[in-house]
């Protein structure tokens, strides 16, 4: 029995809904970025392999390429400000905010060279994805066995400490204008990306490791709502859909 016409009837039935209803609009879109993720790892896999032919760092620039390319499907455009700071030829610690599964293009818009990054272990089942994300030299860590966790992080943080090196900021407005699941809305829009100035870490010991994350997080917050223009009283956000991001 050929699958060819039936493939073809449920994409049309597919298109149709979406022009119907903004919920099939929002879940298709939904559904084409996850095929996106899905085919451009495959074919980043090989092109990684064949490139460099293993795990190594050196892959994240072939990912970075591929992610960034999801952007012009959706029509979404970055603003980046500050982003010489990245460019300084120097070992840092990059933290940023999380909102939703959109994050992942942000992030390949300032990624440096070299970079490698945390991710919980889940991620690493998910087929093409994870087989990407390990060849890209990801440290996978598994929230359920905290000792394991606790091994990955303390070496990263003991290597901070040795190194002193500096924490940077990056900052993304609020994608409540173009994408919410609460609204089933999923349109072009345009991100404010703002790298803020390098918290020094120099001389500190980890007794200063809450106020140093404290002031890293007040800074990152009041930048959130500057550059998503959300208005604010007393410190809180204004407006019942004025939600922070983590």
């Amino acid at each position: 029995m050929e699958l060819w016409p039936w493939l073809i009837a449920a994409l049309l039935l597919l298109l149709l809904l979406a022009q119907l209803s903004r919920s099939a609009r929002f879940y298709a879109k939904i559904g084409l970025y996850c095929a996106f993720c899905f085919t451009a790892s495959a074919v980043a896999a090989v092109v990684c392999l064949l490139r460099h032919g293993g795990r190594t760092v050196e892959n994240m620039s072939i990912i970075s390429w591929f992610v960034r390319s999801f952007k012009y499907a959706y029509g979404l455009r970055f603003e980046v400000k500050g982003r010489e700071t990245l460019d300084e030829d120097r070992p840092c610690v990059i933290i940023s905010n999380h909102q939703s599964i959109l994050d992942m293009m942000g992030l390949m818009e300032i990624l440096p060279d070299r970079c490698v990054q945390i991710a919980k272990r889940e991620l690493l089942f998910l087929g093409p994805v994870g087989l990407i994300m390990y060849l890209g030299g990801v440290l996978f860590i598994n929230r359920q066995r905290s000792q394991t966790a606790m091994s990955v992080m303390t070496a990263v943080g003991e290597r901070m400490v040795r190194e002193k090196v500096p924490i940077i900021p990056v900052v993304y407005s609020s994608f409540s204008s173009f994408y919410s699941c609460k609204t089933k809305l999923f349109t072009s829009g345009t991100i404010q990306v703002e790298v803020l100035d390098a918290v020094p870490t120099r001389g500190l010991t980890v007794a200063d490791v809450p106020k140093l994350l404290d002031t890293c997080h007040q800074a990152m917050r009041m930048r959130f709502f500057h550059i998503s223009k959300i208005p604010q009283e007393n410190g809180a956000p204004l407006g019942p859909d004025a939600q922070e991001a983590q």
